[in-house]
């Protein structure tokens, strides 16, 4: 099976962070579109998602950003609080394929702001 350009890129990003996971950190994935963002904190030790948030949950959509990068800002607190309420501070930021660029940047520095560490 041959992959694309966009698979190798993806498989070498989460495979680097799979080595060097240990079992007190869970792996943050962000994932975006032309106009959404969304994240979820993943138990790669169990196979499950812990917690997740998006730009098209109603608590989200009804701010009203105004750009997305104001959107990924107000998605990363939200994911920051849930996340605090659970008493998880500790992760590993899987970027994906994407640059740390951008609103990936902004939501990672958000995410820094409100307490996780990474």
């Amino acid at each position: 099976m041959k992959l694309t350009t966009k698979q190798r890129k993806i498989y070498r990003v989460r495979n680097n962070l799979k080595k060097v996971s240990k079992e007190d950190r869970y792996r943050l994935s962000v994932s975006r579109s032309s106009k959404n963002i969304s994240a979820q904190i993943i138990d790669d030790n169990n196979n499950i998602t812990i917690l997740s948030a998006s730009s098209k949950d109603k608590s989200i959509k009804s701010l009203n950003k105004k750009n997305k990068t104001e959107l990924s800002q107000a998605v990363a607190e939200i994911l920051a609080k849930k996340a605090i309420e659970k008493k998880i501070t500790k992760i590993y930021f899987d970027r994906g394929f994407y640059k740390y660029h951008g609103r990936v940047k902004t939501f990672a520095d958000t995410l820094r702001k409100n307490g996780m560490e990474f």
